[in-house]
């Protein structure tokens, strides 16, 4: 971290008190961290309110019987493919399915989508959770980014034979 600012702040007994005991449940080293999370939470709130650049999971568990649904939930991801940008599909049992996708864009956007999303009708569950780069102290319009990567050449490297496994030798006392 760099340019730290230090500051003092007047906090009621009880409050910090209680405040102490939920960061120590939480497993905060100190006051500061806490407080660090906190302000890049309400960052990432204010964020999501103002319709900023976001990013977003929407999670849907839903009866993959029901007629049509399926290709309705595709279509629809389908249809915002600049802000879809990857789904994560698990079958949770003979009738169920667990559906997350990963979105960004602009706050509006996705939630007018997890909202027809998670409406559809045979989805038994969904939520969205939104997080937003700007929260993070991350530039939301620096796109890919351009520093180099170390494994980026390695793919051009040949491939090396796999390694045999070592197998322990026991030595007899």
């Amino acid at each position: 971290m760099t340019d730290l600012v230090r500051f003092g702040i007047a906090v009621d007994q009880d409050l910090i008190t209680r405040f102490d005991d939920h960061i120590a449940r939480r497993g905060y080293a100190t006051r500061s961290e806490a407080l660090r999370d906190l302000m890049r939470a309400d960052l990432v709130r204010d964020a999501w309110d103002r319709g900023d650049e976001t990013i977003a999971t929407i999670s849907l568990v839903y009866d993959h019987h029901v007629a049509e649904l399926t290709e309705a939930l595709n279509e629809l991801q389908h249809s915002h493919h600049d802000y879809v940008l990857c789904t994560t599909h698990v079958h949770l049992d003979a009738d169920h399915c667990l559906e997350v996708v990963i979105t960004r864009g602009p706050a509006h956007v996705l939630k007018r989508l997890a909202d027809r999303l998670t409406s559809a009708k045979g989805v038994i569950n969904g939520s969205v959770t939104g997080t937003s780069l700007v929260g993070a102290g991350l530039d939301p319009r620096a796109g890919a980014h351009a520093h180099p990567h170390p494994h980026a050449a390695e793919a051009d490297r040949p491939a090396r034979a796999p390694r045999k496994p070592r197998i322990p030798v026991r030595r007899r006392s």
